[in-house]
């Protein structure tokens, strides 16, 4: 007979758990039979003593198969499915998966919305008037079959077992170890029922791992057990100790994101986007990642990738007037400019900070029951690197609620570091780690 007590107590030990013993766990907990307070105490044990490769990949399948799983073999074609951590600025969802549709890719995207200071894929689709999100099975793969391409919310029964296992997670100091953040983030892929994935991994101030080392062993975890199950995988290790481009907030992400579709976006945005979305033609096509960085960049520049998310918006039931004419957009009432208090270079800007001061002007949330104000924002003017004299413009905060602007300007300001000198140039993307666990640095 298994019992809970007996799991904690082994894995305090440090010793590992067997299959059994996880399946037991996790279908306890699922089903409420295992009480917070115990299954609390084994995610804290593992926290301090680890699971190893085989323990994390049997974590992740039994969440996987805690519910439904997705479907996808009616699809005509390769599906291929992206995700990242979690960053600020980062809208790379909308670009990557317009563009590999575009060049005969299916990409079935399930996401989430936002809560702290990193922003939801879904908040930020909502953003566009009429989109729907919540489809039934049968309309959803449809719109991927027809399209190429959807991005909808997650359903309920997903993985149910990750969901309330991070929800607990969240509470007791214990989201970041790197075996749970694997098995959570794996456990959704999988179900999800893709043929192929591709991770972007974040690093650095604004992101769950903090350094390259942490997210190279976080990328490894996740590659290897995608592997083991059959599919095909690739990570990046990409840049977040400054946001991505220069919008910050729903709609002026979406904004930016059409930008980029109409090839006059960011670069730094613009790299990303071409290197995930190389990845994943690449995973579904065998070809060299030279030859789909070609086409991938070809998609962008030519109009393709912007009418693909056209017919991607249209089939969600969104006005596409709004990509073409982004000035449609409401706007907030309230734009108020930061200035830089010295004169220097940028030495450092806090991702997370930036954030921290859109949630706080409304365009993120708090907690789960917060509204959103998908005109709310930040746009920058400057980043990490550049030089700017006293008095000069750091950014310009969007929000309709006057009363946030001082907290909002005093979290964003807070990560500044200015220089005399110029700092190091930092690379958008440390590393790959392809399927065969090989480490190529992007430098």
């Amino acid at each position: 007979m298994i019992r809970m007590y007996d799991l904690i107590q082994k894995k305090k030990e440090g010793q590992a758990l067997t299959t059994e013993e996880i399946n037991f766990m996790v279908q306890g907990f699922t089903k409420g039979k295992i009480p917070n307070e115990q299954m609390a105490a084994l995610t804290m044990a593992v926290y301090f003593k680890g699971m190893n490769p085989q323990e994390t990949a049997t974590l992740t399948m039994a969440m996987a198969n805690s519910g439904d799983t997705v479907d996808l073999s009616k699809i005509t074609g390769t599906t291929v499915d992206k995700h990242s951590t979690g960053g600020v600025g980062d809208k790379t969802t909308f670009i990557v998966m317009s563009t590999v549709a575009a060049l005969g890719v299916k990409v079935a995207k399930m996401s989430g919305r936002g809560l702290g200071h990193t922003g939801g894929t879904l908040d930020k689709i909502e953003a566009i008037p009429g989109v729907k999100i919540d489809f039934t099975p049968k309309q959803f793969l449809k719109i991927v079959d027809d399209v190429g391409a959807c991005l909808a919310g997650q359903t309920g029964e997903l993985a149910p077992a990750d969901k309330k296992l991070y929800a607990l997670r969240d509470v007791t100091a214990t989201v970041d170890n790197i075996s749970l953040i694997a098995a959570s983030v794996m456990s959704k892929k999988l179900a999800s029922g893709s043929d192929g994935i591709v991770l972007d991994v974040k690093t650095g101030s604004g992101a769950f791992m903090k350094t390259v080392d942490d997210s190279l062993a976080l990328a490894k975890a996740m590659v290897a057990i995608g592997e083991n199950c059959g599919k095909k995988m690739a990570a990046l290790i990409t840049d977040m100790n400054t946001p991505t481009g220069y919008a910050i907030g729903n709609t002026l992400e979406v904004i930016e994101a059409i930008a980029v579709l109409k090839g006059a976006g960011p670069a730094d945005l613009t790299e990303i986007c071409i290197e995930l979305s190389a990845n994943m033609l690449q995973l579904a096509t065998a070809e060299s990642i030279s030859n789909c960085r070609k086409k991938v960049t070809e998609a962008l520049n030519s109009g393709a990738a912007f009418e693909k998310f056209t017919q991607i918006i249209a089939a969600q039931g969104g006005d596409v007037n709004y990509l073409h004419n982004p000035k449609l957009f409401m706007q907030a009432s309230i734009e108020h400019e930061v200035v830089a208090p010295v004169s220097g270079y940028i030495d450092a800007m806090d991702a997370a900070g930036c954030g921290i001061a859109s949630c706080i002007l409304g365009a993120g949330r708090q907690t789960a029951n917060d509204i959103i104000d998908y005109s709310a924002g930040i746009t920058l003017k400057a980043k990490t690197g550049d030089f700017v004299n006293a008095g000069d413009p750091l950014a310009v905060l969007h929000t309709n609620n006057a009363k946030s602007l001082p907290s909002a300007e005093e979290a964003f300001l807070r990560g500044f570091k200015f220089s005399a000198q110029k700092p190091p140039t930092t690379p958008l993307i440390y590393a790959r780690i392809s399927g065969d666990d090989e480490v190529q640095n992007e430098n």
